[in-house]
């Protein structure tokens, strides 16, 4: 008997199921991968934005850490909101402690909404204590932005000048996200840029006209993790990865769970290959 590929999501929890823990595990499900999860923090949070912010204690996130890591065999995992220092030093302490295969780290700052969702003092601690141990970081513009404190890229070119800065922050590969470039709207394509340690790839799609975007990044990183764990090597999974958002949004627009739908942005479509 073969054994089941096990991911791990170490995020924040959506209430409104659109993104964090709630995509992750949507996304684990989807691509084949039996999830399993550790809550950062709780956040009262529909369509509309974030209401409220309850962090989960740091000791707390490391007894989680443990309880997974001794009992089920988990090869990849993801990082996605983790909002105070005490708790990166934890995560990042707990990795390397467990020696996990691979990690995903989505530098989480802020959400679809506009909320932050990262404390100013915390950025210091992931870029220093977190981001070396990653095997993949996957930041949007406005993430490597702070990540590089510079200011956000209004070409591709600025974007792509972005790349080898971002590798020097000592992750093995870089996947940065440009749906944030004010050029993609005109150019009918979404690109990321995506460096494996050796060469700088192109990743395009086609462009999707939505509101229905929120938990994209947090999908996009566990889709990777998930097919990491599936045994993928790193730019299949990409590759992958990046199809399968593709998808998931192009989609968002079949479903209709909120109220407020001029207002909010609302999620893109996990099972849209089941459902």
């Amino acid at each position: 008997m073969s054994s089941t590929p096990i991911a791990l999501t170490i995020a924040g929890s959506d209430s409104g199921g659109g993104a964090g823990i709630q995509a992750d595990l949507k996304t684990f499900s989807a691509l084949g991968a039996y999830g399993c999860s550790v809550i950062t923090a709780l956040t009262a949070q529909n369509t509309l934005g974030v209401q409220g912010i309850f962090d989960v204690t740091p000791a707390f996130v490391r007894q989680q850490l443990d309880s997974v890591f001794s009992d089920l065999d988990i090869s990849a995992a993801k990082v996605g909101m983790l909002s105070q220092p005490e708790v990166i030093e934890t995560v990042a302490q707990a990795i390397s402690d467990h020696r996990l295969q691979y990690l995903v780290v989505d530098p989480v700052m802020v959400a679809t909404s506009g909320d932050v969702l990262l404390q100013a003092a915390a950025i210091d601690t992931l870029r220093n204590k977190l981001i070396p141990k990653a095997t993949l970081i996957t930041p949007n513009l406005p993430e490597a932005s702070v990540l590089l404190d510079c200011p956000r890229p209004e070409s591709l070119e600025a974007m792509i000048a972005m790349v080898e800065p971002l590798m020097e922050l000592g992750a093995g590969a870089v996947l940065l996200k440009g749906g944030h470039l004010p050029s993609s709207n005109g150019t009918g394509k979404a690109v990321d840029l995506f460096h494996d340690g050796k060469a700088l790839h192109k990743l395009e799609s086609p462009w999707v006209e939505t509101r229905n975007t929120h938990g994209t990044g947090c999908t996009l990183s566990s889709a990777v993790t998930a097919l990491l764990a599936k045994g993928y090597p790193l730019m299949e999974a990409v590759r992958s990865a990046k199809e399968y958002i593709a998808g998931a949004i192009a989609h968002a627009d079949h479903l209709n769970i909120s109220r407020n739908k001029a207002d909010g942005h609302g999620p893109v479509h996990h099972f849209y290959r089941s459902w």
